[in-house]
């Protein structure tokens, strides 16, 4: 998608801030809280509390996203404010075809979540779309009729569109910059520089659309306080995140499973054919809605967000203490479970 075009006048700002080469990443922001102390508390780790995980933002990204958001943060967190009835519509259609929340912000950097945004090249609406691509992925653009203009239909079409991309590239940072650019631009970068790292072969892009990765990087700083999975590569998120990253990146179900599909924040000692065998679930299924399921449990942060088809989950809620225990009594005598349901 074409970016539109004019960031608008910007206010100069005399809260200077630095980012360091390490952030430590801190529970969520609450994307409805109001901040205090400037842009400096956005890194403030202190106050924000901390966690063991780490995201550190990648060195080559750093001046940019520093004076990005130096120029367009104040901004930014008005946008914050008014925008939440966006937001909170965007984060329900995101979650439910499984893709990360936070993409939401690249409508910020699209169109700056005006529904008659129009691009130099003809993009149109808060996600931006081409005619032809929002016309395949099931759009009306028609003579009184765009829906490129429907925050709602055109963001269903975004997440189809950012599925699509993901399944292709595997790799956040070139989702985005094929958002903007198309995946050819994407496809030429990586045959040219001989690398999938978005940072190594970022110069083989066209200008706007590795500058866009940026945006949305410095965006995403601004709006959650912290880095995520969306402003890494691949490589990144599997060694900042650890088994973390490699559920969120392994985590595969199609849209009608994930609307069928419920969702809970487990820790303990739980283990997955303890969990199968108790809801009545292949293994196979389960490690699909759960990938890494019983390493990440085994690591030491073994919180894990168990997800499982409705009926399923209400079984494992009626179960769950039994499951719990089971799931301890097999780990302390060593052995496995045998009877897992095939």
């Amino acid at each position: 998608m074409a970016s539109t075009k004019g960031a608008g006048k910007q206010k100069p700002s005399s809260n200077h801030f630095v980012l360091e080469t390490s952030l430590l990443l801190p529970g969520k922001a609450d994307s409805t809280a109001p901040r205090t102390g400037g842009f400096s508390s956005l890194f403030d780790e202190e106050e924000a509390g901390t966690t063991s995980a780490e995201v550190r933002l990648n060195p080559r990204a750093m001046k940019f996203v520093e004076d990005y958001m130096d120029k367009h943060g104040e901004d930014l967190l008005e946008m914050k404010d008014w925008g939440r009835p966006y937001f909170n519509m965007m984060d329900g259609v995101l979650a439910k075809y499984g893709l990360p929340t936070e993409l939401k912000y690249l409508a910020v950097i699209e169109s700056k979540l005006k529904r008659t945004a129009v691009s130099w090249a003809g993009a149109v609406g808060p996600w931006q779309f081409m005619p032809g691509t929002a016309r395949l992925l099931g759009l009306k653009v028609a003579r009184g009729k765009d829906e490129r203009t429907d925050f709602y239909k055109s963001t269903h079409a975004a997440a189809k569109y950012l599925r699509d991309l993901y399944t292709e590239f595997g790799d956040w940072l070139l989702v985005i910059a094929a958002y903007n650019g198309g995946p050819g631009n994407v496809y030429s970068a990586i045959k040219k520089s001989g690398s999938r790292n978005f940072w190594d072969l970022q110069y083989y892009l066209p200008a706007e659309s590795r500058t866009h990765v940026k945006k949305f990087i410095g965006t995403h700083y601004v709006f959650e306080g912290q880095g995520g999975i969306t402003t890494l590569t691949k490589e990144e998120a599997k060694e900042q995140m650890g088994v973390t990253a490699t559920y969120l990146l392994n985590r595969k179900l199609s849209t009608e499973e994930l609307s069928a599909s419920k969702s809970l924040t487990i820790s303990g000692k739980y283990h997955s054919s303890c969990i199968a065998r108790h809801v009545l679930m292949d293994i196979n299924t389960f490690n699909r809605y759960n990938p890494d399921f019983d390493k990440k449990m085994a690591s030491a942060d073994n919180a894990y967000e168990l997800k499982l088809p409705s009926e399923k989950m209400d079984l494992f809620m009626a179960n769950k203490y039994n499951i719990l225990n089971e799931s301890v009594q097999m780990l302390l005598s060593g052995s496995s479970v045998s009877n897992q349901v095939k």
